[in-house]
């Protein structure tokens, strides 16, 4: 954009980030005026966080549910990058300190086979199955800084990259096939707290959605990438001292020490 108001509103949540900030939406001057709008802030925001975290090396997608859509005040999901410094591995060790308000979402990933590009849009639940090279287990690590759910608006969320602060993944299992996807069952374990639970919600509907946000803005999902597809089991906060242990029936599992 000639005026480099997508620069500035991305260097404004970047500074808010890296100082620490209470999350707080764009000023108006700076806030998008559309869902593309607030992907070419995204985009922007990419560019500055490269430096510190490293290339883009896997996508999220966010807002899944109708509850959370009718909470971010949105009628679609939202998409935003994982970049290569923030992937962690089971068994991952990780400090609260480093976050502001660390929170973790228990999700299906995929690790890509093949590219995902432009070329083979559109793309169905059907025709990405054949691109995955493996699934795991995985946490994402959400950094909302304290952010007021009801007062966070959807084009802002996305333009901040939807509060993305890496992942941790599960051992790889093999390609599975649909059916098995859609009836995964999964279990959250935090240290002596009550077991939660949660079923899978269409993971390669996910992975196909973002191939086609991520493909239609021009870029695409590379071979050896990681998608995560949306949480199984709500949004859950983590204290120093606990242990999470995310277990997808028939998958494996994931672990989260939080120093």
């Amino acid at each position: 954009m000639v005026d480099g108001r997508f620069e500035r509103a991305a260097q404004h949540l970047w500074t808010a980030c890296q100082q620490r900030s209470a999350y707080a939406n764009l000023p108006a001057e700076l806030a998008p005026r559309g869902v593309d709008e607030a992907y070419a802030i995204q985009d922007a925001y990419h560019r500055l966080a490269t430096a510190a975290r490293g290339p883009v090396a896997g996508w999220k997608i966010a807002t899944t549910t109708r509850v959370m859509q009718e909470l971010m005040g949105i009628d679609r999901p939202c998409g935003g990058a994982i970049f290569e410094r923030t992937i962690h591995h089971t068994p991952a060790r990780l400090r609260c300190a480093d976050f502001v308000s660390l929170k973790i979402e228990c999700e299906i990933a995929f690790r890509l086979a093949a590219d995902l590009s432009r070329e083979r849009m559109p793309y169905t639940p059907d025709s990405v199955l054949a691109s995955i090279e493996s699934v795991m287990p995985a946490f994402e690590l959400i950094d909302d800084r304290h952010a007021v759910y009801k007062e966070t608006r959807a084009l802002s969320l996305i333009a901040d990259n939807c509060w993305n602060a890496g992942v941790v993944l599960g051992g790889p299992a093999r390609p599975p096939s649909q059916p098995e996807l859609d009836t995964a069952r999964g279990t959250l374990e935090i240290s002596g707290r009550p077991v939660l639970h949660g079923n899978a919600d269409g993971p390669l509907r996910a992975l196909a959605w973002m191939a086609n946000l991520v493909a239609g803005r021009g870029q695409q999902i590379r071979r050896g990438m990681v998608v995560i597809t949306g949480s199984l089991i709500p949004t859950t906060a983590i204290a120093p001292g606990e242990t999470a242990i995310f277990t997808v029936a028939g998958f494996g599992q994931a672990r989260l020490d939080v120093l």
